[in-house]
This record gives C-alpha cells, sequence and structure tokens, in this order.
C-alpha cells in the first residue's frame, strides 16, 4: 500500500479552477454564489500548512467578500440581491483580489510542479 506524501506546496486542481471561478461569478453578476467557490479556495489553503502565502491571498478573498455580504445583510439594504447591492466600485475590488489570489495559486502551482 502506498502513500501519496506531496512534498511542496501545490494546489490542487479544484482549488486553482475554484480560484478562477470567483472573478468569473462576481464579474457574471452573481456575488452570492461566489461564496462557493471562495469557500473551497480558504478551506484549501488553510488545510495545506506549508504554504502561507497562499494563505494570506486567501484570507485577502474571503475578507474582500465578506465585507460587502456582512454590510448587506445588516444594513438597511432595499437590494434584492448582493450584486445589485454592490457598486461598481466594489465589484471591480472583489473581482481584482480574486484575480491576484488566482494569479497566486497560479504561480505556486507552476514553481511547486516545474511547469
Amino acid at each position: 500500500m502506498s502513500v501519496n506524501i506531496r512534498t511542496s506546496a501545490t494546489p490542487s486542481t479544484s482549488t486553482l479552477v475554484a480560484a478562477w471561478a470567483v472573478p468569473v461569478v462576481v464579474i457574471g453578476e452573481f456575488g452570492l454564489l461566489s461564496g462557493i467557490p471562495i469557500a473551497v479556495v480558504l478551506v484549501a489553503s488553510l488545510r495545506d500548512r506549508r504554504s502561507t502565502a497562499l494563505r494570506w491571498w486567501a484570507g485577502a478573498l474571503a475578507l474582500a467578500c465578506a465585507t460587502p455580504l456582512t454590510m448587506w445583510l445588516a444594513g438597511p439594504s432595499e437590494a434584492p440581491s448582493l450584486s445589485k447591492y454592490m457598486n461598481p466600485a466594489t465589484t471591480a475590488l472583489l473581482a481584482g483580489t480574486s484575480i491576484a489570489a488566482a494569479i497566486a495559486h497560479q504561480v505556486v502551482r507552476r514553481r511547486s510542479t516545474g511547469k
């Protein structure tokens, strides 16, 4: 019985796909649905203790999503959805943070696999 032990901090393919799905979902105005790939990225980054850089990027992404979500839920908003609540600057900030986190995951994956 062989045990596959990763020796480097390589993000899995599902984490990489989830990281790149976030900006697509946010720009497509499915803001609340973006929480699913963000949770995948955050959990995968927290489970792998070898890469602190990925944890910081995943944390920044989660914070960038949690801030407008909390403001929408706690505030006196009449907006029917999170996407309608976020102004274009907030959407751009969330999309930019998610793209930066996805690039960080891509760079770490390339460096660890040597491709």
